[in-house]
């Protein structure tokens, strides 16, 4: 039985992985954050029934909340010219993460980002993946082939390779 010190010690320990996964999947640093908020409150509702390894369940809701928060986006909000706080320093410089790279990514689908950011960020395999977004292993790999075809002639993207750039 999972237990409230349990629950804790998974979001001490994950929720920075998350949280960066998030950024990957909205590229939004205030949006990332309401999305971990969230998704990690749903898993507290039913953290009881989750099992030993939570991270396919959580990573399923944070996918799974995107998804939802993308399909019914709220195009109320109007920008303004002068905003009201400052803004905060982009905390992914310090991984190394290019611009181009996040430019080229955003590009793509949402299935399509969702596997490779669940691939290779979050280093999970093509099974687990599966099971995250509700699809079959044959499904995820041909939409990582797709998204990394896609990749390979987005001019973004190759200015990232690029060395130097």
């Amino acid at each position: 039985m999972r237990d409230r010190a349990d629950f804790e010690g998974y979001v001490a320990q994950r929720s920075d992985r998350l949280l960066r996964t998030a950024y990957l999947l909205c590229r939004d640093w205030g949006q990332a954050e309401d999305l971990t908020q969230t998704a990690l409150a749903k898993a507290w509702l039913a953290w009881r029934r989750v099992g030993e390894d939570p991270d396919p369940y959580v990573y399923r809701i944070l996918a799974n909340t995107h998804a939802s928060w993308w399909r019914r986006r709220w195009r109320a909000e109007v920008p303004t010219e002068t905003l009201p706080e400052s803004a905060v320093d982009d905390p992914a410089g310090g991984f190394g993460v290019r611009d181009d790279l996040r430019t080229a990514l955003a590009a793509l689908p949402a299935k399509q980002r969702a596997v490779l950011v669940l691939r290779y960020y979050a280093d999970l395999p093509d099974r687990r993946i599966a099971e995250i977004l509700g699809c079959s292993a044959v499904t995820v790999r041909s939409q990582a082939a797709r998204a990394l075809a896609k990749l390979r002639v987005d001019p973004a993207a190759r200015a990232a390779a690029t060395p130097g750039s």
